[in-house]
């Protein structure tokens, strides 16, 4: 795997995307772009909200991107524009980039890659730019659209300044960044980005960083269903109290067998620290946390904490509302799902020898998805219909992708049931809805692995 993203001459008139935003661009500026940078989406196969409590993910990177045209000057202005007119131009200095986190605009998350790179280079001052962007992968759908824009934004800030830094450390910067606007993620979604290659799957590791081939069984293929239901995680805090949870579960598991729990952060960290399994982790969580949800006063008696340690260390701004806290659930979701990636990235090495290895694969995804439903609670009505409908309709599994509450489901299909399954779903799913039938093109599509993040100039 190359160190740095690819930098690539290429014939823009053979690529329609790429001219349409040429042109695009020479109308709204009046002058040819330098240079293009491109950041795909991703789907995630299965590991869903353990990246931030440091576990293993299992994505793939798609052909659904951010693409945005770009040229340097010395105005010391960044201009931002959109293909979709329903976003609207922003211009900013590049010396006083502010992010209002309660108003997540698209540009906003633009600019965090920016303000990212800027941070990293040491505050230094960056050349004025004029950036038009062209999006692919459906708003709020759980396919990375905004982590896409955001790794998009470094890699062409890098550029445009005559940076390098490798795929690795670019990852991290943009995963960092992405909190100037309020998400307390845990880098799977631009760590994917950066490292994807095209026809693998990748084991993204965290602590250090790192990714492995994860080579998907022969005889099926994933399709990608939308279930039309929007959910950006910056505006609310469903995310965030998530991630909450988790932390403060980590210290509650930690103090109760006797480690440093001030200093622990995530789950992960209690397994390490204990040198348990995780399915001793799972026993621990069934004898040391109760199913019934914790009140504040609960969590600050077991802890030894004042109300106001709580609100200042554990909590974050947008979760000061909270009252209560679902940490038994919580825990016992991540434990299980980071077992579950495991015997998936198992089962997919035996192949193509593993016995019913595709049906194995479709059970883990299906496990899955019962357990984001039931314990992590971050599904919806509509997704739970469309992963429904989806196995009804020939999936030998099917769940939720990307931080839920709305937005996609994979599934795994079996090549020769390919056809029979979109008509299914499109027939079940998307046709009896007036709004589902008019965004399906958009909505439901097979995908492969794709390519990470790179750069284009124009041959």
């Amino acid at each position: 795997m190359a160190a740095h993203p690819p930098k690539t001459k290429i014939l823009i008139s053979e690529n329609k995307r790429l001219q349409n935003l040429k042109e695009a661009f020479e109308k709204k500026y009046g002058e040819a772009p330098l240079f293009y940078a491109q950041a795909p989406g991703r789907v995630n196969l299965i590991g869903e909200h353990i990246d931030y409590c440091g576990y293993a993910v299992l994505p793939m990177a798609i052909e659904q991107s951010i693409l945005a045209a770009v040229t340097v000057n010395d105005s010391k202005k960044i201009h931002l524009a959109n293909t979709d007119p329903k976003y609207k131009d922003f211009t900013v200095s590049s010396e006083d980039i502010e992010i209002d986190k309660d108003n997540p605009q698209w540009y906003y998350y633009f600019l965090c890659g920016v303000k990212g790179i800027q941070e990293h280079l040491g505050k230094v001052p960056l050349s004025g730019m004029k950036c038009v962007v062209d999006g692919t992968i459906p708003a709020s759908s759980g396919l990375s659209s905004s982590s896409a824009l955001v790794c998009c934004a470094a890699l062409l800030t890098m550029e445009a300044n005559h940076k390098s830094l490798n795929k690795v450390a670019l990852a991290e910067i943009s995963a960092k960044c992405e909190r100037y606007i309020g998400t307390e993620g845990g880098g799977m979604d631009q760590s994917i980005s950066f490292l994807a290659e095209e026809g693998t799957a990748k084991l993204i590791e965290f602590q250090p960083l790192r990714a492995s081939d994860v080579r998907l069984p022969e005889g099926a293929v994933f399709v990608i269903s939308n279930c039309c239901v929007e959910m950006n995680k910056a505006a609310t805090s469903h995310f965030n109290i998530r991630v909450v949870e988790c932390r403060i579960a980590t210290k509650m598991l930690a103090k109760a067998r006797g480690l440093e729990w001030g200093r622990l952060l995530k789950l992960s960290q209690v397994q390490t620290e204990l040198e348990a399994s995780l399915e001793e982790m799972l026993r621990l969580v069934a004898e040391v946390l109760h199913p019934e949800p914790y009140s504040r006063e609960e969590v600050c008696k077991a802890l030894g904490i004042t109300t106001e340690q709580l609100c200042t260390d554990l909590l974050s701004p947008n979760t000061q509302h909270v009252t209560q806290f679902k940490l038994y659930q919580r825990a016992r979701h991540v434990y299980g799902e980071a077992a579950r990636v495991l015997r998936f990235k198992s089962v997919c090495d035996e192949a193509p020898s593993a016995p019913n290895g595709v049906q194995r694969l479709g059970d883990l995804m299906k496990q899955s998805h019962a357990s984001c439903r039931d314990l992590y609670e971050c599904s919806c009505l509509e997704l739970d219909q469309l992963v429904e409908t989806c196995l009804e309709s020939g999936a030998v599994g099917s769940r939720l992708t990307g931080a839920g509450w709305g937005g996609c489901a994979v599934s795994m299909v079996p090549t020769d049931k390919v056809e029979s399954f979109l008509k299914s779903v499109r027939e079940l799913y998307y046709t009896p809805d007036p709004r589902r039938a008019e965004l399906e093109n958009h909505s439901l599509f097979v995908t492969k692995p794709g390519g990470g993040a790179a750069i284009f100039l124009e041959d």
